[in-house]
């Protein structure tokens, strides 16, 4: 067994604007003007569709060469739908994603079926779309209040 553990910290800095860092990197999410935020970055749900991609890009680059395929580009086009009444309060909606899809796309001279190998081979070693598939335990650990002399 090899565990590794990972962390982040999410810093609210401003209206809906928060900051997320992790080993010394700092991402801004934000929401639009529309619902509220500044508009400066990704919103946590657009940053999850981006991480999936991201994930799975990066999991076909770190096993091309293992799989013996070659291409000259990958990418990956992602949408997801959320009612945003569940979100909002406005109704027993779920709040999260209704529905994810992606598509992959390749650049490549190997044939379709050893493409379809290995983008098969991508999807069973992603850990993003892993987590997404068969759910994560999450634990809440508390709530930590400091008293302040604001009134």
């Amino acid at each position: 067994m090899a565990i590794t553990t990972m962390s982040s910290t999410a810093n609210l800095v401003d209206k809906l604007q928060v900051e997320v860092g992790t080993r010394g990197h700092q991402v801004i999410i934000d929401e639009p003007e529309r619902l509220g935020g500044t508009d400066k970055g990704m919103n946590p749900l657009e940053l999850l569709l981006s991480s999936l991609g991201a994930c799975q890009t990066i999991v076909a680059q770190m096993s091309a060469k293992k799989f013996g395929i070659q291409y000259d580009h990958i990418s990956v086009d992602l949408e997801g739908d959320i009612d945003t009444d569940g979100f909002l309060g406005l109704s027993d909606i779920r709040p999260g994603f209704l529905e994810v899809r992606y598509k992959v796309n390749i650049q490549s001279n190997e044939s379709p079926e050893k493409i379809e190998e290995f983008i098969t081979y991508v999807e069973d070693h992603c850990p993003a779309l892993d987590s997404l598939i068969n759910g994560v335990k999450v634990v809440s650990q508390g709530i930590e209040i400091q008293q302040t002399n604001k009134i």
